[in-house]
């Protein structure tokens, strides 16, 4: 998981820069992929745990 500066940072780069996302992937040391989702959220990542619950649920 990215942390939100370098979603933002992603986002800079190919918004402003127009740096191509093969070139942001390697200059981050990321996935291509990875590149692709963060361009494509409108909102930065957010970790999520799921609830594990208590002793006493049934």
């Amino acid at each position: 998981m990215i942390k939100v500066e370098d979603w933002a940072e992603i986002r800079r780069l190919h918004r402003a820069e127009a740096m191509p996302i093969k070139a942001i992937a390697r200059r981050m040391g990321i996935s291509k992929n990875t590149v692709k989702s963060a361009l494509a959220a409108d909102t930065p990542p957010k970790y999520r745990r799921p609830g594990k619950g208590s002793i006493a649920d049934a």
